[in-house]
């Protein structure tokens, strides 16, 4: 003999309308996790190359924009910056920058001054040893933290990594690399095209 349960039916109402409502948060939450997995518009922007205008850059001047989510510095360096740097050739690490020349500088940086035009610096401004961000040191000669023959550079405080006027590293210093140079083009005597050159490549 068997006996049926009964169902209070305003209970089973209150059953099916909690389900109801569970599922529709449910799927509410999934369509919002699904959307965060997609890029947003500003995400895809990030990677996009960038133009900048240096007209009104000035010898000693240094911008820094944003590409890719990094600075980049964009140094216009004076005759006597230049002429400091093959004085330093045999204290830098990588004096004609051929480590890893695919990922740190492009093949028309690959010179003593890393760049185009010898006076315009273009690079990332990124340590490569943990990531932090250098200091600027242009002016030469003793001071905190620096080499009393120092001839004006960039300075990681983190861990005291140093590099030259062109981003080389200094010899036994944490940072194992030059500064990375992105590949970048000029469109015209005073604007660079930063994330792309002549051959496309970003």
């Amino acid at each position: 003999m068997s006996i049926e349960k009964q169902v209070d039916p305003s209970r089973r109402g209150l059953l099916v309308a909690t389900c109801a409502a569970g599922g529709v948060v449910g799927l509410g939450t999934a369509g919002t996790l699904v959307s965060t997995f997609q890029p947003s518009e500003r995400a895809k922007a990030a990677g996009a190359p960038v133009e900048v205008d240096i007209s009104t850059l000035q010898p000693g001047e240094m911008r820094t924009v944003e590409w890719r989510g990094k600075p980049v510095w964009i140094l216009k360096r004076t005759p006597e910056m230049l002429a400091s740097l093959p004085k330093l050739d045999n204290q830098v690490a990588d004096p004609k920058s051929e480590r890893n020349p695919d990922e740190f500088t492009p093949e028309y940086c690959i010179n003593e001054h890393r760049s185009i035009k010898p006076e315009i610096l273009v690079a990332v401004g990124i340590c490569t040893h943990l990531g932090c961000s250098p200091s600027t040191k242009f002016v030469p000669g003793p001071q905190a933290s620096l080499p009393d023959d120092w001839a004006g550079g960039f300075l990681c405080p983190c861990h005291g990594s140093t590099f030259d006027i062109a981003g080389r590293v200094f010899k036994n210093k944490p940072a194992p690399d030059n500064l990375v140079v992105p590949r970048h083009m000029y469109l015209g005597d005073t604007k660079i095209l930063i994330g792309k050159d002549e051959k496309g490549e970003a």
